[in-house]
């Protein structure tokens, strides 16, 4: 069995990409675990929409290109990524699943309708959260701004579908 621990972290720093060690309150760490656990969250939406195989299999894509974005964020500035952004082609099919959606505008009280619904409003409070920390990172450290526009397009996106689950 492959140990998890390393106890490299045990004093309160953690790699970057290419090993670079920073402190654990790094606004790249605190970005990369406010992604992590989004992605944690659509995970639950994700097993959730049982009957529902185009917004499943949509957020599995979010999903994985998080993980990516993560690795993004996680690169020395200087560093080059190797892993491709796939952002652009995430940002229209949201923007194409957002536009089948019949929305009428206005907004709602999360927990009024579904579990369901008030579970994808809390995905997307946390994309919320995603965009506004990785806001405060790109002054200090600059953010590909397709990940911006991705991130602003999957919180309109679980939005509308939360609300379509209500």
């Amino acid at each position: 069995m492959k140990q998890i621990y390393t106890k490299t972290g045990d004093e309160g720093t953690t790699s970057l990409r290419d090993g670079v060690r920073v402190p654990k309150y790094d606004p790249r760490i605190e970005a990369n675990g406010q992604i992590d656990q989004l992605n944690a969250h659509l995970g639950i939406v994700r097993s959730m929409l049982n009957d529902d195989e185009e917004n499943r299999n949509l957020i599995h894509a979010v999903q994985r290109e998080l993980m990516t974005i993560m690795s993004h964020i996680a690169t020395p500035d200087g560093s080059v990524n190797p892993r491709e952004l796939h952002v652009t082609d995430l940002v229209q099919q949201l923007e194409q699943a957002i536009d089948r959606t019949d929305y009428q505008g206005g907004f709602v009280v999360p927990g009024g309708g579904s579990t369901l619904a008030a579970v994808i409003h809390l995905a997307r409070t946390q994309a919320r959260t995603v965009e506004r920390r990785l806001w405060s990172l790109n002054l200090e450290h600059p953010v590909n701004i397709g990940i911006m526009v991705m991130m602003n397009r999957l919180s309109d996106y679980l939005f509308v579908l939360a609300n379509e689950k209500e």
